[in-house]
């Protein structure tokens, strides 16, 4: 017998400590004393790691050109966030290299191409197949440190190789058995458990006389004993020029390029003009993100949950695992392979080239005329002579009644994306007349907070796989609410799961700042409260003021960036500052959080979005000569409150910078004491998209000035995958 026989430890009263130190390290998932809601949140923790595999079919490529497009993968994966990195390579078929480094991607390079000059290793050796794996890592299980990085082995020989993305949260309990077994370990990652049991489970076989087992049934049995949340990619001597890639949780994608005939959109893999082994010449490639593959081909597939990916003599065959048909016989099992379909991307590669701009985020911000034009293209129905101006939401249209009908809206999110939502709750509440409330996604989780069936749940995310707004989809979706998805990514876990919603179609965003995603966000959640109050007679001038107000927003956006320049001073004022206060009030309090998230962000500097009519309660106490304070003070209902706040920070000898209307200098700036920012006045509540630009800019001039880096930010990643 091969396979392992698995047994749970009883949980301890140290529970909560586990959780709270080191959620990471729990292998008691299936315990029955376990909560549901604890068992659903470690199986959807995930890293923020990246995976990049190439394999080239009947093409000769030289090892150098392999290893180059290996880095180039990691490199468009960097954003995701990480501190060490690693490459596998073959020697020769049945011997692979593994090369592993802390720090950044350039550190691995120089550090392969150190180890290649030592040992002789030739460049210029080609191979006709050849298949390469690497991996950026973020820190959990261990250190950074080269033993901690992937890919990680099953000993000497690198037997098998495993890239990994996730949690494996019964890791230790593999780890006892494997240790019983005569396995050693040499890193302190949950990792290295799977190839070790890769390995363990194919000696068996071996030794039992099952000398055609083969590479997708080794994985399989593998699968069958893991718990958590993952995405693998696997490499083994014992199957030269193979690999397998299988996702339970974690984003993996396929992609596709055939070198002599490219087949059609939406043919499947059992089509025989598809990837099969048909000896024509192709190169076939895995990554966590589409980023990585968009250079090389448009072609991919979306790699479900519990599929297994089986790349062999250029083919791709497809199982389909299913974890509740445990395997206690005495053979591994033999799946049949499946059949799926490819989709193309809509994306091209200059949107992941930073082309004239020194950096993505500078670039991201400058692109935001053109990415709101995107967002709102098809979607604004000017109308006509007897016609009233609407919306089109496709996504929506099949689901507006039983919104309307909602007892309450609850906009859910994290970070920017909620500053997004509260931007446009107010608009939302106005034109649809139901109550909307918000929620912080780990937090309603947390408290388990009450989801009702006649709620409509409406989920903000730019990545579509952050983990807490996963964990709150899915509460909200047990509990029987409409679930609306609202995402900038196509296919991803939120478009997928949510009943219905809208894709932002801002374009790719690699800053890990959000600047282009956030306003329009804004947009789409507008265009949202403008379908959703479509029936109403009495708002249809209002509904139609803003809809004139989006159709020249780009342009009005075009002429906020001219304030550039002008950002760029004022951040050489601010440069050796150590604290920000933004306040800001109605539709631009969430612009007073989302400017001071910024700077936080990625100027490394503590700043903070008060709500102007909470500063007597304590914020007050704060202000002095010394300290900047930004006020927003746009025209809209609440332009009177602003100015009795400018006079009261004025009255303490604040250090003001105001921004207002054009026009309205006059009326803010008390005795010409303060810094005025003048900004282009549009319907108030598309005045947040307006506002936003200059702190962006003002956040990205003063990260630029103190030397950090802008577009990987100390300690953050693009896409928040772990809790």
């Amino acid at each position: 017998m091969y396979f392992l026989s698995l047994c749970y430890c009883h949980i301890t009263s140290l529970l909560y400590n586990y959780i709270c130190i080191f959620i990471y390290n729990f292998s008691l998932i299936n315990h029955p004393l376990f909560p549901d809601c604890i068992k659903k949140r470690l199986l959807l923790i995930r890293k923020m790691c990246g995976i990049f595999a190439y394999l080239n079919y009947n093409v000769t490529r030289e090892r150098r050109y392999i290893l180059e497009v290996l880095f180039n993968g990691l490199r468009r994966l960097e954003y995701r966030g990480y501190d060490s990195a690693g490459i596998s390579i073959d020697l020769n078929s049945n011997s692979p290299l593994v090369f592993r480094q802390e720090g950044n991607i350039e550190s691995l390079v120089k550090s392969v191409y150190h180890d290649v000059a030592a040992t002789d290793l030739n460049l210029e050796e080609s191979f006709s197949v050849h298949a390469g794996i690497s991996h950026t890592r973020w820190a959990t299980h261990g250190e950074p440190a080269p033993k901690n990085s992937h890919p990680q082995s099953s000993g000497a020989g690198n037997e098998f190789l495993v890239v990994h993305n996730g949690i494996i949260t019964n890791y230790e309990v593999l780890k006892e058995t494997l240790l019983r077994h005569g396995f050693t370990f040499e890193s302190e990652t949950d990792t290295e458990v799977i190839p070790k049991l890769a390995k363990f489970i194919f000696d068996n076989a071996n030794e039992e006389g099952d000398q055609s087992v083969t590479f997708s049934q080794v994985v399989l049995e593998v699968l069958r004993h893991l718990e958590g949340a993952y995405a693998l990619t696997f490499k083994s001597r014992h199957y030269p020029n193979e690999l397998i890639a299988c996702k339970r949780g974690s984003p993996l994608l396929l992609g596709v390029k055939d070198l002599e005939e490219e087949a059609s959109a939406g043919s499947s893999f059992g089509d025989a003009k598809f990837p099969s082994s048909n000896g024509q010449p192709k190169e076939l490639f895995l990554s966590s993100d589409a980023n990585a593959l968009v250079e090389h081909t448009k072609r991919v597939l979306v790699i479900e949950d519990g599929e297994v990916v089986h790349i062999k003599d250029g083919g791709v065959s497809i199982y389909k695992f299913d974890q509740s048909k445990n395997n206690h016989g005495g053979t591994l099992s033999r799946p049949a392979s499946v059949q799926r379909a490819l989709s193309i991307l809509k994306m091209e590669v200059e949107q992941i080239n930073k082309g004239k701009y020194e950096h993505y985020m500078q670039k991201e911000i400058h692109e935001q005329p053109e990415s709101l034009t995107t967002t709102m293209r098809g979607r604004l129905i000017r109308g006509g002579s007897c016609k009233a101006k609407t919306v089109l939401l496709g996504g929506l249209k099949d689901h507006l009644k039983t919104i309307r009908r909602s007892r309450r809206i609850v906009f859910v999110g994290c970070g920017t994306s909620y500053n997004a939502a509260l931007a446009a709750r107010s608009i939302v509440e106005e034109l649809s007349g139901i109550p909307v409330t918000m929620e912080i996604a780990s937090d309603l989780v947390d408290r388990q907070g009450p989801i009702y069936r006649e709620d409509t749940a409406v989920f903000v995310s730019q990545s579509g796989e952050t983990a807490d707004t996963l964990l709150a989809l899915e509460y909200a979706l047990e509990n029987g609410a409409l679930c609306v998805g609202i995402t900038n990514t196509v296919g991803s876990a939120i478009a997928r799961h949510t009943h219905c919603g809208v894709h932002i179609n801002a374009g790719c965003e690699i800053g890990v700042a959000s600047t282009k995603a956030y306003t329009s966000q804004i947009v789409v959640m507008a265009m949202l409260a403008l379908a959703i109050g479509a029936d109403t007679l009495s708002n249809q001038a209002r509904r139609e003021a803003i809809i004139d107000g989006l159709l020249y927003l780009p342009r009005k956006v075009k002429e906020v960036l001219k304030l550039d320049k002008e950002m760029k001073d004022l951040a050489k004022l601010l440069i050796a500052e150590q604290s920000l206060l933004v306040f800001g009030r109605g539709y631009n309090y969430a612009t007073a959080l989302e400017g001071a998230l910024k700077v936080k962000e990625v100027a490394l500097m503590h700043s903070e979005g008060i709500l102007a009519g909470e500063m007597k309660h304590g914020p007050l106490a704060l202000v002095d000569e010394n300290l900047p304070i930004v006020v927003i003070a746009t025209r809209d209902s609440c332009f009177s409150k602003q100015q009795s706040v400018i006079q009261q920070l004025h009255a303490r000898k604040g250090r003001l910078i105001v921004m207002c209307a054009e026009g309205d200098k006059a009326s803010v700036s008390v005795g010409g004491s303060s810094r005025v920012i003048e900004v282009p006045h549009v319907v108030d509540c598309l005045q947040p998209v307006i506002n936003v630009v200059p702190l962006q800019l003002l956040a990205y001039h003063l990260t630029v000035l103190r030397g950090y880096n802008v577009d990987q930010p100390r300690n953050l990643a693009k896409s928040v995958t772990t809790q």
